[in-house]
């Protein structure tokens, strides 16, 4: 293989910023953009799970999980050193992220799915951790210190998700996390991985996305 093979969905925060990493350290690959409700046989085949992002490095290596996507491509070049310094810090707050704020999050997002509880109970409920960012941030530029580090991709598009389910809301509770979630989201490196693709079908040319 020339190029990894990456099948990805735009919007989904996972696929994200397995995409901003692979951005970060320039790598080039082939994407495959996806359609949720019709998902290829090529994906299943590779990834039974049948969930992105997957990346396929070579007919012997599969990544399935966009952590670990991303830590594959800062093992390549991580020219900023995201990843170098608060090791145990940064892996403990992007595991709350996604075993225990991303739960909240979905419940909160599709409110009219979990019938059991308000709309009103699952934003405060997801408040709880915005909360938590909002004081980290109260003090420093990122979540970990004044530099940028993983654990600030790898929780954003979360955030930005969880902003937009009611964005009047978050801005005027979150003093500190809204101007951290509105740099993030401006940043030529988000930009430049949102880029539209059309639906991957099988026989299709590969898109190839040159990070240089």
């Amino acid at each position: 293989m020339e190029f990894p093979i990456l099948y990805s969905f735009r919007r989904c925060p996972y696929a994200i910023r397995a995409r901003m990493a692979l951005k970060y350290s320039k790598i080039t690959y082939i994407h495959r953009e996806i359609k949720l409700s019709n998902r290829p046989d090529k994906l299943y085949e590779i990834s039974p799970k049948g969930t992105v992002p997957v990346m396929m490095i070579s007919n012997n290596k599969i990544i399935e999980e966009s952590l670990d996507i991303m830590h594959y491509a800062l093992q390549i070049k991580d020219s900023k050193n995201l990843y170098q310094n608060h090791l145990e810090k940064q892996d403990n707050l992007i595991k709350k992220n996604d075993y225990q704020f991303k739960k909240a999050l979905d419940r909160y997002k599709y409110h009219v799915r979990f019938k059991e509880k308000t709309y009103e109970f699952y934003q405060e409920e997801v408040a709880t951790f915005l909360k938590e960012y909002d004081i980290i941030l109260r003090n420093q530029k990122y979540l970990i210190n004044e530099n940028i580090t993983l654990s600030d991709y790898a929780i954003f598009p979360f955030i930005r998700q969880c902003a937009h389910v009611d964005l009047i809301w978050f801005k005027k509770n979150f003093k500190y996390l809204a101007p951290w979630l509105e740099k993030l989201k401006t940043s030529e490196l988000f930009i430049s991985i949102m880029k539209k693709y059309d639906i991957w079908t099988e026989g299709a040319k590969d898109t190839i996305v040159k990070n240089d």
